[in-house]
C-alpha cells in the first residue's frame, strides 16, 4: 500500500501530530528500557521507532512489505541494522522460537488479514519474559469516523490528501481481545492513547481533539507463564 509513497509517508511522521505526538510516544513508553534486548519493529515503515529503540541501546531488526519503507529506514538508520522486504501476512522463518525480548508492530496490525496468525508468530518468536507491543486504530474512532455498527468487522477505507488509499479492518475491542489471546497472548497492559502536552503548542487543534476523543489504542502483551501485570525487564 506504501510503495511510491513512503517518502510522503515519512516526511508526514516524522513531526506530525498523529505519530510523533501521539503514537510514537505512546509506543516507545510501553516498550520501557531496551538497552540490550533484541527488538523485532514489523512493520517497521521508515524507521522512526527504530531510530528511537536503537538510540535507546536495543539490538534491533526491522521489516517491512513495503520495499520503499525499507529503503527509507536504511537511509535513516544505516546499512549496520538488519533491515528486510517482509509480509507480516507470512512466518517469520528467519527468527529462532525464544529468541526476541520485544516486538514492536505500531499501525501496522490493522492492515492484515490473518491477524491471528501474526500474532502467533510473535508469540512464538518471543523469550519467556519478552513482550509484544502493538498500537492500532481505536474502534471508536472508526466507528465515529465511518457510522454504521461499532460491532460490525469489516473493511474501512479512507484517501489521504496525498493520494494513498488506506484499507485496514475494523472490530470492536473485545475481538480484537479475543484475537490475542487465541493467539495465545495475555494482556500486560491497555492504553488510550492521549496526546503529549507539547502537542498543544505545536499543534492546538489536533490537541484539543485528542484529548477528549481516542484515536489509537495500544497494547502490551507477555507469554501466560511470564505473569502478566509484571515488569518488563529494567522497567521500573
Amino acid at each position: 500500500m506504501y510503495d511510491g509513497f513512503a517518502e510522503t509517508f515519512e516526511s508526514h511522521a516524522a513531526d506530525g501530530p498523529y505519530n510523533a505526538y501521539y503514537d510514537r510516544p505512546a509506543v516507545l513508553e510501553l516498550c520501557g528500557d531496551v538497552r540490550g534486548h533484541r527488538v523485532l519493529d514489523a512493520g517497521c515503515g521508515p524507521g522512526l521507532y527504530g531510530e528511537e529503540l536503537v538510540a535507546r541501546g536495543a539490538r534491533y531488526e526491522g521489516f517491512d512489505v513495503s520495499a520503499d519503507m525499507v529503503r527509507a529506514a536504511r537511509r535513516r538508520l544505516g546499512d549496520e541494522v538488519p533491515l528486510r522486504v517482509h509480509d507480516l501476512e507470512r512466518p517469520l522463518s528467519w527468527v529462532p522460537d525464544d529468541s526476541v525480548d520485544l516486538v514492536v508492530c505500531a499501525l501496522a496490525l490493522h492492515y492484515v488479514e490473518d491477524r491471528v496468525g501474526a500474532l502467533a508468530e510473535f508469540r512464538r518468536a518471543l523469550s519467556r519474559q519478552g513482550r509484544v507491543v502493538i498500537s492500532t486504530s481505536h474502534p471508536t474512532a472508526d466507528w465515529l469516523h465511518s457510522g454504521g455498527s461499532y460491532f460490525e468487522p469489516r473493511h474501512l477505507e479512507d484517501m489521504w490528501p496525498s493520494g494513498l488509499r488506506s484499507r485496514w479492518w475494523h472490530q470492536p475491542l473485545d475481538a480484537t481481545l479475543d484475537e490475542f489471546a487465541t493467539a495465545g497472548l495475555c494482556l500486560d497492559r491497555l492504553v488510550e492513547v492521549r496526546p503529549v502536552p507539547v502537542m498543544a503548542h505545536r499543534y492546538p487543534e489536533q490537541f484539543a481533539t485528542l484529548s477528549t476523543r481516542p484515536w489509537f489504542v495500544a497494547f502490551r502483551l507477555a507469554q501466560p507463564a511470564s505473569a502478566c501485570g509484571s515488569a518488563f525487564p529494567h522497567v521500573d
